[in-house]
């Protein structure tokens, strides 16, 4: 029997269920006037077994990587939509990661005003953390997540045994977001992640499956009373501040959840430095958590002060001259500030490469 909760949302309320069989794929799979979208490699790994009852003609396959999360990419989809019979009646079905949810949800969000979608995240980031939410968001000249949408699905199903076929780069990026609302639920879920990280990193079933369910239910904490982002829940980007930018310095070669990683050893440095973090916390952070999920190292030209900075300043975010921080404070509070000077920031880098050994 599957568990289930149900997020409150202004645009619609919308049900997560987490799935112990893959009996819903093929109940998903009798449902008249549906199109499925399928992450190229999710198809080639299940479309003989998870996804063999999935109707053929009904299926396209597409190929993704963060170079993909575009306009056109979109474009590509509406192409392919407006050849269907079923309008404005249609379901579209996505099975992926997070960069296929940002971009078949932007297109939910659009073509024809908003179709149903129903979306089965099949990566641990997608699964613990990005799968709620109800944001969709894409690339746009160099701008991380400049433009998106507020759209969640009307449904969306975890099914976990997906995640044993995922590479291990990936599955550490999923990792980072996992330490990041983990350290935002406060000490007692730091140390418990710190406990069970040796079972979750080896992909056994019920850590994997503890660890997804208490990161949903910190991050729907954050987001109760602020769906759209303007207040607590922008403490959310704990980490994305440096690791946004380091994505886009780094040609994404560093995938978003490791650069997160970075993110947030960087921004600790400056929260230590300014006082609100203790050393000791900050190295525990690192030592036990950060440095053995950071799998994916950055190279030492895309976090020279003046490269990184430049990408920094292009955070949609930013409110003014100068730049914005999410940073943990001592009592696994945190807080954002808008003041963050060039000198922290070099400041910071020049300790990382020195930890990191770059």
């Amino acid at each position: 029997m599957s568990m289930s909760f149900t997020v409150q949302s202004n645009i619609r309320n919308y049900d997560v269920f987490i799935q112990p069989t893959p009996d819903f794929i093929f109940q998903l799979a009798q449902q008249p006037r549906t199109c499925f979208v399928v992450d190229e490699n999710v198809w080639k790994l299940y479309s003989a077994t998870l996804l063999k009852d999935l109707p053929a003609s009904d299926v396209i396959v597409l190929p993704i990587n963060e170079n993909r999360k575009t306009l056109e990419t979109v474009q590509e989809l509406y192409d392919k939509f407006a050849k269907l019979s079923a309008k404005r009646n249609l379901t579209l079905i996505s099975f992926g990661g997070g960069i296929l949810q940002d971009i078949t949800g932007f297109a939910a969000s659009t073509i024809y005003r908003g179709i149903n979608w129903i979306y089965i995240p099949t990566t641990l980031l997608a699964q613990a953390d990005s799968c709620i939410g109800s944001k969709t968001s894409l690339n746009y000249q160099g701008y991380k997540n400049l433009i998106g949408t507020f759209f969640p699905p009307i449904q969306i199903h975890i099914y976990t045994p997906f995640l044993q076929t995922q590479e291990d780069s990936d599955f550490y990026s999923g990792f980072g977001e996992v330490i990041k609302l983990h350290l935002m639920g406060g000490e007692l879920n730091f140390r418990e992640l710190v406990q069970h990280a040796p079972n979750i990193l080896s992909r056994d079933p019920d850590a994997l499956l503890q660890s997804i369910r208490t990161s949903l239910a910190v991050k729907l904490a954050y987001m109760v009373g602020d769906e759209f982002d303007t207040g607590r829940r922008n403490l959310l980007n704990y980490g994305h501040d440096f690791g946004h930018a380091l994505e886009s310095t780094s040609n994404f070669a560093v995938p978003h959840g490791q650069a997160v990683i970075f993110g947030m050893l960087a921004s600790n440095f400056v929260a230590r430095n300014r006082g609100l973090l203790r050393k000791e916390l900050a190295d525990e952070i690192f030592q036990e958590l950060l440095l053995p999920s950071l799998k994916i190292l950055p190279t030492s030209g895309s976090i020279k002060p003046e490269v990184l900075i430049s990408a920094m300043k292009k955070d949609k975010k930013r409110t003014g001259d100068l730049l914005a921080l999410i940073m943990m404070k001592n009592d696994f509070d945190f807080v954002r500030v808008n003041d963050l000077a060039l000198q922290e920031v070099t400041d910071a880098l020049a300790e990382c490469k020195i930890v990191l050994g770059l």
